[in-house]
């Protein structure tokens, strides 16, 4: 399986952070570093800063020399399709071929209030996430195109220069792989990405995501997830980090009884038993993880990523 680090990076991630959470992914031998793509807390903590994703993506990419760098997810509702493919492709020249896009219909209604950008009803919201990927896709991919839709219209649209990576940048949608958005994924997408699931649950959105595949007479996309994990040498190391995580983001409570909430989708323990976690998803069809991290200065435990690939 292949194992990549995610970053929230809207809870006050800074640049010095970023450099070193990306040079510690390099050396531990994992495969990339996704962050998120919010300007505010998803935890309602406004106090907390976030600086942009695709431009810190591009800042990393001559910084770094092998890993993929990505977002998990962009919003649709914060760019127009054609700034965010121009800022996709700017990021993947910078990193000479190594970038990926994930995207969205955006769902945290503060963050737009906030920074005055639109939020719409759930179903334009996915209209609008439509339209983006089509075009996003496009631009990456034809020479010249027109589009007329309902919220966006380009007229001979001859995007250049394209990006390093061939055909295009991989593009990467997710969710609970409900009909609609695994139509959408296998229509447009490279891979499928779920969410904090179990096992159980990871097999059964995968072979939904298979089955839309299928009708679309296309092979299955890669299909991943993304969930929480907090790694110790020792049981005690688990339980200090967990105990750090809990007052980073302010939650009260006993620290054993948080993790045994916890524990039927995150991965947690040793690197041993982080492992053997870990192989109960590739079993049921789980290509590669994004391991969320949320002790942005601890590279230690980036580090103890590294040994779930021994």
């Amino acid at each position: 399986m292949r194992i990549n680090l995610m970053v929230e990076g809207q809870e006050d991630v800074t640049w010095p952070q970023w450099v070193a959470l990306a040079r510690a992914v390099e050396r531990a031998g994992l495969e990339g570093l996704f962050r998120s793509d919010h300007y505010q807390s998803v935890q309602a903590r406004t106090h907390l800063g976030s600086l942009d994703a695709w431009t810190t993506l591009a800042a990393l990419g001559p910084m770094t020399e092998r890993i993929r760098l990505g977002t998990m997810v962009s919003p649709a509702s914060f760019r127009h399709p054609s700034v965010l493919a121009k800022a996709v492709v700017t990021a993947d020249h910078a990193s000479e071929g190594r970038v990926e896009l994930g995207l969205g219909a955006g769902w945290h209604e503060l963050e737009h209030r906030t920074y005055g950008l639109p939020f719409h009803d759930v179903a334009t919201r996915y209209e609008v996430f439509a339209e983006q990927l089509e075009i996003v896709v496009r631009q990456m991919t034809e020479d010249r195109f027109d589009f007329e839709g309902r919220h966006y219209r380009l007229e001979a649209c001859e995007a250049r220069p394209k990006p390093v990576q061939s055909p295009r940048v991989p593009v990467i949608l997710g969710g609970l792989a409900r009909a609609r958005g695994a139509a959408l994924a296998a229509r447009w997408a490279d891979e499928y990405n779920t969410v904090f699931p179990t096992p159980d649950a990871a097999a059964r959105r995968r072979e939904r995501v298979t089955e839309a595949c299928e009708q679309a007479a296309r092979p299955p996309l890669t299909f991943s997830m993304m969930t929480g994990c907090l790694l110790g040498e020792t049981e005690s190391e688990v339980r200090d980090r967990a105990r750090r995580l809990m007052e980073l983001t302010e939650q009260d409570g006993d620290v054993d009884s948080w993790l045994d909430g916890l524990r039927g989708a995150w991965i947690i323990g040793t690197p041993e038993q982080a492992a053997e976690r870990l192989a109960d998803y590739a079993r049921v069809g789980v290509d590669r993880v994004m391991l969320q991290h949320q002790l942005h200065d601890d590279v230690e435990m980036v580090a103890l990523m590294g040994r779930l690939l021994s």
